[in-house]
């Protein structure tokens, strides 16, 4: 598979990370234009950024202003000289996309979770050989991520990287998407000449965690950020909690700590290092998953208060360390450390409990 650096992408002569940003949606030829003029002011942003076609979950939400904002991004990009990206999820979409003058498609979390999607779209591809960037699907499936790598390569495209986005969480979490860093870890380990981008936007959801991600991005040696920015979040008509300004975003950028990207400071996060890493991304798997399961505590201690129940219920107890106990040595954990852990566990539970119900007498 013959994938090019991103030096050889464009003609950026610096060695810093590819910056990527813009609104979530090109939403009219205004904010388009104030948010563009604004970001190439920064002189640190290489590719404007935007959604025409937005894929909602829920019917009734702003789904892109469609092919007439493509005509808004191409007044962009010819006023601030920035490359143009945008997400395509059809045939039809890449067609419309070229005729404007689009510099970068990227791929999209769901698009590239359906083959058979991703199978449309390379076809159109094939001989088109600008820059695509291929986001994580949504479900933290590696072999599918690769797969759908493998399926452009496979028609030429040689400007191939990844987005590392996050993955969907079960129950509600500190970011919008886990990070679950080890995933991208181990696609680097299999395809080491694939660049690989950032995304702390979806990661985060929420502007105050997006500096640390983005640190976290960089500290790992990936290739770049793709940030949403948007000249007025507040007002955004799609993912508004998520987008800062660009005056925010070039204090963001300013605060960061850049380093080299060479094969060499790759290849320094070597197999330990990278072990570590996957052992700090599930540690804090883990206290989120504690912090969801506290939550349920509560829930289940202000039930136990309003319906005059016992805290402690001494048979759930025993049923349901028995039940662990078989999970985890099927899983080779030893019986002892999972009563320990679960004995721990339950304490805090428990004290979470009286907190509630008898507060006067957790006080004590």
């Amino acid at each position: 598979m013959s994938i090019l650096p991103i030096s050889q992408w464009f003609s950026k002569s610096t060695d810093e990370p590819l910056i990527i940003a813009g609104p979530c949606s090109a939403e009219s030829p205004e904010q388009v234009m104030q948010t563009a003029r604004q970001l190439a002011a920064l002189g640190r942003v290489d590719v404007y950024r935007a959604g025409v076609w937005k894929p909602r979950s829920r019917p009734g939400t702003f789904q892109g202003a469609g092919e007439p904002a493509l005509e808004w991004l191409a007044d962009a990009k010819a006023e601030t000289g920035m490359m143009l990206a945008v997400e395509v999820a059809t045939p039809q979409h890449v067609e419309a996309a070229l005729r404007c003058g689009v510099d970068v498609f990227w791929v999209g979390a769901r698009t590239s979770s359906n083959p058979f999607s991703v199978d449309e779209l390379a076809s159109a591809m094939a001989g088109v050989n600008i820059p695509v960037l291929v986001k994580n699907p949504i479900h933290p499936d590696l072999e599918l991520w690769i797969g759908v790598i493998e399926r452009f390569a496979k028609v030429g495209v040689t400007r191939l990287g990844g987005i590392h986005r996050g993955f969907s969480p079960f129950q509600k979490s500190m970011y919008r998407n886990v990070p679950k860093w080890e995933v991208s870890i181990d696609l680097r380990s299999i395809m080491p000449d694939l660049p690989i981008i950032c995304d702390p936007s979806h990661i985060s959801g929420k502007p105050e965690l997006i500096p640390d991600v983005a640190q976290k991005a960089l500290d790992l040696s990936m290739d770049g950020l793709m940030i949403e920015s948007h000249v007025n979040p507040s007002k955004a008509l799609s993912d508004a909690k998520q987008q800062v300004t660009p005056e925010v975003l070039g204090q963001m950028l300013s605060s960061l700590s850049y380093r080299k990207i060479t094969p060499s400071t790759i290849e320094s996060i070597d197999l330990l290092e990278s072990m570590r890493e996957k052992i700090d991304s599930i540690d804090l798997q883990l206290l989120d998953l504690l912090s969801q399961r506290m939550e349920v505590v509560r829930h289940i201690g202000e039930y136990k208060l309003q319906n005059n129940v016992a805290i402690m219920q001494l048979r759930r107890w025993e049923e349901m360390i028995k039940m662990r106990i078989e999970v985890g040595e099927k899983l080779g954990l030893s019986s002892q450390y999972v009563k320990d852990l679960l004995r721990l566990v339950h304490k805090e539970s428990i004290r979470k409990q009286a907190d509630i119900i008898s507060p006067d007498d957790a006080a004590e």
